[in-house]
């Protein structure tokens, strides 16, 4: 969506947990790893708790990143979703893009609040620059009926609404359950200690040293009271950070969401047709101009990464697209509707042109071996043209639905039949 970091004791937090990191343990099926890893957290005092986890999530890494370069060439879904990108193959500018075939349809009249009409119409997706990898290919011919889509990405103060209306609670804030856990695990392991078994979320940790870019658990660190509450840790607060894109979101937290306000994710077209502007079929969402250091066009990671913290700006912090939405490069990654495969686009290409497609019925990466993942789109403030160009307006990258990160947020679409019935009843919107 995306082994890698310094994972806490807290790293078993539920049979969804390990499915988390569990897709790659289950791609090994090697016995004595998890026998290495319970073993670990149930004796952290005498084999190190965080040493054996970093070594274990880092071979998981080598073994994640040859499959993916032997068989489809992308991030696997575990390293995606947190690392949020895939390599570029170099720092040249792109090459212009193809252009987009028709205009859609007008407006069928009054937008909801905070949001903007987008046409729809006839595009072609995909990637076929030099930077695109196979999951972005082919390119093929898509068409859309209009929709309405957030301006921005979803803020603090609107989910603060939502929880504060529903009681929702988010999964990073669950506790752990686990008889689950148990499940997940080999016959005969010991049962961990409960009170290792806390809530908590993936967060971004800079390193004061150069490090390898292919080994991400050298910055991120699995923190325990880490939510969209405290983005980055217990210590951390979002007080005065209303207009700060919400993160630390699961795919269902963003469902949820979603739900209550009367709307859904975008589907990946979508996504994809709204952040080209509807104009040109360009490599990013201001244009095919490369990211420029001293005007920067979108939120990225500034200077050699991984050195320093960095973290979401404010919603509109930068200029708008042609449709006028905001951060559809950079900033936060967005979760999108979409089952990830590397094969989607290729399965699509071969119906000609597809109309309003939603992606394939189940999602199976390489790298997990079957563990359905969804799609998150347009890159985040990590993004880094030395690590990362997932901020291009055809990136795309899995990301395991029950888990959400310091650098994952959404938006929601909602089609002309959702307004209507939203506008006509009675339920209060975010």
């Amino acid at each position: 969506m995306g082994g890698n970091h310094a994972v806490s004791v807290a790293a078993a937090r539920s049979a969804k947990n390990v499915r988390r990191f569990g897709g790659a343990f289950r791609a090994t099926h090697h016995r004595a790893m998890m026998t290495i890893f319970i073993h670990a957290l149930q004796h952290p005092q005498r084999f190190g708790v965080m040493t054996h986890l970093r070594a274990l999530l880092r071979l998981l890494t080598l073994v994640a990143v040859a499959r993916r370069r032997v068989r489809f060439g992308v991030a696997p879904a575990i390293v995606a979703m947190v690392a949020g990108c895939t390599s570029p193959k170099d720092t040249a500018t792109p090459a212009l893009p193809h252009a987009v075939a028709s205009a859609g349809t007008p407006q069928p009249g009054e937008a909801p609040p905070g949001m903007v009409w987008i046409p729809g119409g006839e595009f072609r997706m995909g990637g076929d620059d030099q930077y695109a990898v196979a999951a972005e290919q082919p390119v093929h011919h898509v068409v859309l009926d209009g929709y309405f889509m957030d301006t921005h990405t979803v803020t603090n103060a609107q989910y603060r609404a939502f929880v504060k209306t529903t009681g929702y609670v988010t999964v990073a804030e669950r506790a752990p359950n686990v008889d689950d856990l148990m499940r997940q695990m080999p016959p005969g392991t010991p049962r961990p200690d409960p009170a290792m078994l806390v809530p908590g979320s993936l967060v971004f940790a800079p390193t004061s040293r150069a490090v390898d870019l292919q080994d991400w658990s050298q910055w991120w660190a699995w923190t325990a009271g880490a939510d969209w509450r405290h983005p980055s840790g217990p210590k951390d607060s979002i007080v005065g950070l209303d207009n700060v894109p919400v993160v630390q979101i699961a795919w269902d937290d963003a469902v949820a969401y979603a739900t209550w306000a009367g709307g859904r994710l975008p589907t990946e077209a979508e996504w994809e047709f709204a952040a080209r502007g509807g104009d040109h079929r360009t490599a990013h969402a201001w244009g095919d101009e490369a990211i420029d250091p001293q005007h920067p066009q979108a939120h990225i990671y500034d200077g050699a990464f991984p050195s320093h913290a960095a973290a979401p700006k404010a919603v509109g912090s930068y200029p708008p697209t042609g449709f006028g939405l905001y951060d559809m490069s950079g900033n936060v990654w967005q979760w999108t509707s979409d089952w990830y495969r590397p094969d989607t686009y290729a399965k699509d290409a071969a119906q000609g042109t597809v109309r309003n497609p939603h992606g394939p019925d189940v999602g199976l990466h390489p790298a997990t071996e079957g563990q359905p993942t969804r799609t998150v789109r347009g890159g985040s403030f990590l993004c880094s043209d030395v690590y990362c160009r997932g901020y291009r307006v055809s990136a795309r990258s899995p990301g395991a639905p029950d888990s959400g990160a310091s650098h994952i947020g959404f938006r929601i679409v909602m089609s002309v039949d959702q307004w209507k019935r939203r506008h006509t009843s009675s339920r209060a919107g975010p």
